[in-house]
């Protein structure tokens, strides 16, 4: 559901509608996909930057993990302070993910969990990152699946074919689009769609390669909440890129 709502800071108003629903465990998506995932990707590197940290799920992860520096980035001033609150390992630094405070080559890692489809000035976001990376330094690119995002997509219950069939329909997939999205009821966030191939030229672009792409199936929690769509567990939700930034040729 879209809907035109006043221009104010969206994700500042509803930082709580996130820290209870999609944190601590209470979103199976994160609890029993995300963070697991998240984990053995940043696996053994020392110097981490989260970039959109929000309330600093993954910054703590990775501080957990025994990374000597986890910065987290976010330009939301209550997520920040619900973070600080959680953990004291991180480093938290307000400010938004077209302009990082923080010097070029400062870290081996670098990890995007959910944020870059909130963001218009991707390609900005996509080339600060890669300028606080190492060379060979790992960006973690967590996205909701753009075909998942894509304006009027969805589930089916096709009645005319007997049997009945069901399916997720794709909307318009090659039209960048941006839109405030009911997420819960009151609940309204920004959301940018734009077709995967925008991501991976984007990255490319900022000097990081793709090493793996991953499509994992929606965990067990999710598809149990969820027993009105028998073929939710074909549909991708999530998509990871795991990318390497390159040294420049010459």
């Amino acid at each position: 559901m879209t809907q035109e709502h006043p221009n104010e800071d969206l994700w500042e108003r509803h930082a709580g509608w996130w820290q209870d629903q999609c944190t601590d465990g209470a979103d199976p998506e994160y609890a029993e996909l995300i963070v697991p995932l998240a984990a053995e990707l940043l696996a053994g590197y020392d110097r981490v930057l989260d970039v959109g940290a929000g309330e600093g799920q993954l910054s703590r992860l990775a501080d957990e993990q025994g990374a000597s520096l986890v910065v987290g980035v976010d330009p939301t001033k209550a997520q920040l302070s619900k973070a600080a609150q959680r953990a004291g390992g991180p480093v938290y630094v307000r400010a938004s993910a077209e302009a990082l405070p923080l010097a070029s080559g400062s870290f081996d890692a670098a990890v995007a969990c959910l944020v870059f489809e909130h963001i218009e000035a991707m390609d900005t976001a996509v080339a600060e990152a890669s300028r606080t990376l190492l060379d060979g330094g790992r960006f973690l690119l967590f996205l909701n699946h753009p075909l998942l995002q894509t304006p009027d997509s969805g589930w089916i219950d096709d009645h005319v074919l007997d049997p009945p069939e069901q399916y997720w329909r794709i909307g318009a997939y090659l039209r960048e689009s941006v839109m405030i999205e009911e997420v819960q009821k009151d609940v309204f966030l920004p959301f940018v769609h734009r077709p995967l191939s925008r991501y991976v030229n984007a990255l490319l672009d900022a000097g990081l390669a793709i090493d793996r792409m991953l499509e994992p199936a929606p965990p067990s929690g999710f598809l149990a909440a969820a027993p009105e769509y028998p073929q939710a567990e074909s549909i991708p939700r999530l998509l990871v890129l795991v990318c390497r930034k390159v040294p420049p040729a010459g």
